[in-house]
């Protein structure tokens, strides 16, 4: 088998309780079973890359993406990625490890949702590369040594997620001197406009732990539990939590999104890197 799952680190994952929803559940648990459904139902997120796609990042061919539509610019990369230690960083779903692995990364990837940790095994088996794919909570301490990593790729999922600030101090901590953070970042936008985008309908900052009203429960299974974060919180983070800034662009929801269409960036990506002599 060509997936690896580490349960004695996921035990360490789980060591703390997350904030609780008001059904007593963890607002964590409960967003891994909405997105386990929500890759049931096709989620484009949720869908593996097949194998033409791998075969033409072996070649050299690849794209990959941390926000909706904008490619992850080649140089935020290392110029050889072979025997680079990347962590995927709730970035299962059998897209961009797959292309890590085909460029000869020694890759890890931690989900929460099980059918995504599920599809980075699919990938892996069928195309015969190792991969470390370990089921935890980024909200708990990462289950992995300092300094362990060359890169981490983190695509936008932290707005499923109340406190960011603890992320990026685990990931300055689990990065090598010199290493690299990929962030995709959702810059609040899409919290504050009605379904159809048209009008603004609320203000910031949308927490619905803090405020239940904002997702009626009728539509949970449709949003899971998300959270808006300020540029202090997801860029002044990074910096704080020791990391140096390097690159950064905006993006679009892609797609018939109406913001897409105006041109309305509601998505933000970074490349950060830990000083060489941290």
């Amino acid at each position: 088998m060509n997936v690896r799952r580490d349960e004695r680190m996921n035990e360490r994952a789980s060591c703390r309780e997350g904030a609780a929803t008001p059904s007593g559940a963890s607002y964590t648990d409960l967003n891994a079973r909405i997105i386990d459904a929500w890759v049931e139902d096709g989620w484009e997120w949720g869908i593996p890359i097949d194998h033409e796609r791998y075969a033409a990042a072996v070649a050299g061919d690849w794209s990959m993406l941390l926000t909706p539509t904008r490619p992850v610019p080649r140089d935020w990369l290392f110029a050889d990625m072979r025997g680079r230690r990347v962590l995927g960083l709730a970035a299962g779903g059998g897209q961009q490890m797959p292309i890590f692995a085909a460029m000869g990364a020694v890759c890890t990837v931690l989900d929460y949702s099980e059918r995504q940790i599920a599809s980075e095994g699919l990938v892996a088996e069928r195309e015969g590369y190792e991969i470390r794919a370990i089921r935890a909570d980024m909200t708990r301490p990462l289950p992995f040594a300092d300094g362990e990593f060359d890169l981490i790729f983190h695509p936008v999922s932290n707005c499923y997620v109340e406190d960011v600030g603890a992320i990026w101090r685990e990931c300055a901590r689990v990065l090598r001197p010199g290493g690299r953070l990929l962030a995709g970042l959702d810059n609040g936008v899409n919290y504050i406009v009605d379904d159809d985008e048209e009008r603004i309908v609320r203000g910031l900052p949308f927490n619905p732990l803090k405020n239940p009203g904002l997702i009626p429960a009728e539509e949970l299974e449709e949003w899971g539990m998300q959270f808006s974060h300020t540029i202090d919180e997801q860029i002044r983070g990074q910096i704080q939590a020791g990391l140096s800034l390097i690159d950064l662009y905006e993006d679009t929801n892609g797609g018939e999104s109406r913001l897409h269409k105006l041109g309305i960036p509601t998505f933000w990506a970074t490349c950060a890197e830990k000083p060489a002599d941290a």
